[in-house]
């Protein structure tokens, strides 16, 4: 081809790309997902988004049903539509999903997508027939109501619970170990003697192909797991190990002194998809995959894991299945642990260097719902501090933090101390108590960018709220700010020793983090927390919310706020249910339909 055709058609493609981004920007959107959009539709990303605009929401990461929306409105399409009300049934099932869940029931499912689309109900159910026709959703039942799923997270949960089956039955791919000598050898090798509990787990996880661990802190999980792979170890077991978050892996691999790594980076993401390079076509190398925090885990990711398994490998899951659910749809622990269906060691006996923590003590009893013990002990490491209220609340709690915990503790008020939220919203929430700490730690000076709602300035806490593969940055991560380039307009922050730089037109997934939720917190351990608690709180106010804030803090626990709402946290019964199929799958013989 002549050089002058190739020019004329590189600029009959930049033509193109001019009116797309003409279009899409005249449609609001900006110019980052712009690109992501032209690079997926291609050339005909116009005639596309004119003849459905909702498929946006479906297939473009970071668009979601409402701009989806907005883009159909200025195109003129009513809001009866049924390609609108058929988005909305997804979209009512992603809010559903977000909230934990993999489906609902069909009545709530309607009465959501109503109240969200303002349509009449009649139309939400024929908009419903026609997905289930079309295959986008799954009806089933589950425990007697006919619930309604998403296909991608009912066909991930069964595909879960026939992989944990077949591994229930299956033989591990070390050659038979005697415990009986592998015991007394290990605890010669640790100069630690195993309580009988942990003895059961070893020889359990000796002949097992799946094993789940699981007990609160000081339990002796970090103990069991270490002895059953050192005796692995020493038969030469190829070992791989991961957790959901950059900080639970850092810990993984101090306690276990091998190469732990976050789970998204064992897997290998694949920055352009956002899916795994690692799968039943390139799965990984080993003989024992070790999971940690499994809690964490959500249905999406683990059914990934499981697929990266390799055929001859064995699993162990660890996790504190007392801990709030993942973030994201199931309770794959609780579930796993409920349905009976693989082998579970439960360990619950405190051990004495750990009883003699109030932190540890007390966490235990925040679980069996009796009241922490809150008396004052001098070089202690459990605090009550009283406000009457939350504006109390909010005057006592950056002393607190700025010179209190440091003069008697010695920590660093930015590094070492965490303040855990149980909401975002309102006075003592996060969002408003980060601009108090900043304002008192951190006063923003000249130097300063604002974006998002936020001011970020050099020395700032800051965390990442979305998986971001590019950057290898993950949801959760903390962070300093370490410089601000405004010719080029970059914010470079520091996470744990690497540098990673956004432009400010990429802050929106930072956020100041000086304080955060609990939620958030997940996974992370802090040398010292503080926890404001009140009345305010009282949607949030569950015992899994309260024990897992309290299990973060390693050397200290301050509470700032009214006893009665730590009345309620321990008293109140666990948070709602989730809807999610997994423990049927996992408990019944069959796995029920099949779909392809």
């Amino acid at each position: 081809m002549s050089s002058q055709a190739s020019a004329k058609r590189g600029w009959a493609e930049q033509k193109i790309i001019r009116e797309i981004m003409l279009f899409l920007h005249s449609n609001g959107v900006g110019t980052s997902r712009a690109v992501r959009i032209y690079k997926t539709y291609g050339a005909d990303a116009v005639q596309l988004i004119s003849e459905n605009p909702y498929r946006l929401a479906r297939d473009i990461r970071g668009i979601g049903f409402r701009t989806a929306d907005q883009i159909a409105g200025k195109l003129g399409i009513e809001r009866t539509a049924l390609i609108r009300v058929r988005a909305g049934i997804a979209y009512a099932l992603t809010e559903a999903m977000d909230e934990g869940n993999c489906g609902l029931p069909a009545e709530e499912l309607i009465s959501l997508t109503q109240t969200l689309l303002e349509v009449p109900v009649e139309l939400v159910e024929t908009a419903l027939g026609l997905e289930l026709e079309g295959g986008a959703v799954i009806a089933d039942d589950l425990e007697g109501r006919r619930c309604v799923f998403l296909a991608g997270l009912y066909r991930a949960e069964r595909e879960i619970a026939e992989k944990l089956k077949a591994l229930a039955i299956g033989r591990p791919p070390w050659p038979a170990i005697d415990a009986a000598k592998a015991i007394p050898w290990v605890e010669q090798r640790t100069k630690l003697v195993l309580a009988d509990s942990q003895r059961e787990a070893v020889r359990v996880a000796l002949v097992s192909k799946v094993l789940v661990t699981t007990g609160g802190p000081g339990v002796g999980k970090t103990t069991l797991v270490n002895s059953i792979l050192k005796i692995l170890l020493a038969k030469t077991t190829a070992i791989a190990l991961c957790a959901p978050t950059g900080r639970a892996a850092k810990r993984l691999s101090e306690s276990t002194g091998l190469e732990a790594k976050t789970i998204h980076r064992l897997l290998e993401t694949d920055p352009r998809t956002g899916s795994f390079r690692r799968n039943e076509d390139a799965p990984l190398d080993c003989d024992l995959l070790v999971v940690d925090e499994t809690s964490m885990v959500d249905v999406p990711l683990m059914r990934a894991v499981l697929r990266a398994l390799p055929t001859r490998a064995a699993l162990l899951l660890i996790g504190d299945v007392d801990q709030l659910p993942s973030v994201g749809p199931g309770q794959v622990l609780a579930d796993i642990i409920a349905s009976g269906a693989v082998p579970v060691v439960r360990l619950t006996e405190v051990f004495r260097q750990a009883a003699e923590s109030r932190i540890v003590t007390n966490a235990h009893r925040i679980n069996q719902g009796l009241m922490p013990d809150l008396a004052t002990v001098d070089g202690g490491d459990f605090y009550f501090v009283d406000a009457v209220d939350a504006e109390d609340g909010v005057r006592k709690l950056p002393a607190i933090v700025q010179d209190r915990i440091p003069k008697r503790f010695g920590l660093d008020p930015i590094r070492d101390i965490q303040v855990l939220c149980p909401m975002n919203r309102g006075g003592l929430g996060a969002r408003s108590l980060n601009i108090e700490l900043q304002n008192a730690l951190n006063p923003p000076g000249e130097a300063r960018i604002e974006r998002f709602g936020w001011t970020f300035c050099p020395g700032d806490k800051v965390m990442q709220i979305e998986n971001d593969y590019d950057k290898e940055v993950y949801n959760g991560d903390l962070g300093v700010v370490s410089r601000l380039d405004m010719e080029e307009s970059k914010l470079t922050a520091d996470f744990e020793g690497r540098e990673v730089v956004y432009g400010f037109a990429e802050l929106d997934g930072l956020v100041l983090a000086y304080a955060t939720t609990i939620h958030k917190s997940q996974g992370s351990e802090y040398p010292a927390v503080v926890i404001p608690l009140t009345t305010q709180h009282y949607p949030m106010l569950q015992r899994n919310l309260l024990y897992t804030g309290v299990t973060r803090g390693k050397r200290l626990v301050v509470f700032v706020g009214q006893r009665k709402a730590l009345v309620i946290a321990v008293k109140g019964a666990q948070a709602r249910r989730r809807w999610s199929k997994l423990r049927e799958w996992l408990s019944c013989s069959s796995t029920g339909p099949e779909f392809d």
